[in-house]
């Protein structure tokens, strides 16, 4: 397989019983196949220590401004996107296999932003509350109005329901 960074030889070397695709002959990015990164991504997972060793023969001229092939499909192009909320990384992903490509270095610097899964969770919904929390707010004022003024419609035809009736708690109701 063809390094879409250099176009190196990749070379497979093992990491927790998962074969990756290294480039060790050339810039030194790292081709995980679908689901493997996840595997890797955090500081406490101790396998893979070797892959935040690696080191580039080479640096790739470019940078983040171009575009990857991915080296498993043919005719896909790598999306460039952020990994986090924090917006430090970007990772290459192939829309078809779902294949992750890193730079040489950007395992280290994923693995450093988070200690756990539980923290990057935590930091994506503070993100989240930073980004929408205004309009969520107006939708759920919204909808407590909405709650309101059915309840108060509902409140002014009672004498059509008996008193004796209790929504739900009885065999002969229609509910």
């Amino acid at each position: 397989m063809e390094c879409p960074a250099c176009s190196q030889t990749l070379d497979s070397r093992e990491a927790a019983g998962i074969s990756l695709d290294v480039c060790s002959g050339g810039c030194g990015g790292v081709w995980f196949d679908q689901f493997e990164f996840r595997k890797l991504d955090e500081a406490h997972e101790e396998a893979g220590t070797w892959l935040l060793e690696l080191a580039g023969v080479h640096r790739v001229s470019g940078g983040s401004g171009v575009a990857l092939a991915c080296p498993r499909c043919d005719g896909s192009v790598l999306n460039r996107h952020f990994f986090s909320t924090n917006r430090r990384v970007e990772v290459d992903e192939c829309p078809t296999c779902a294949g992750v490509w890193l730079d040489v270095g950007e395992l280290r610097e994923l693995r450093d932003q988070f200690p756990t899964e539980a923290a990057r969770k935590e930091a994506a919904a503070e993100y989240f509350e930073d980004v929408f929390g205004e309009q969520l707010a107006a939708m759920r004022a919204e909808s407590e109005e909405k709650r309101a003024k059915a309840a108060r419609f509902a409140h002014m035809f009672r004498f059509i329901t008996p008193s004796y009736y209790i929504p739900g708690d009885q065999e002969w109701g229609a509910y």
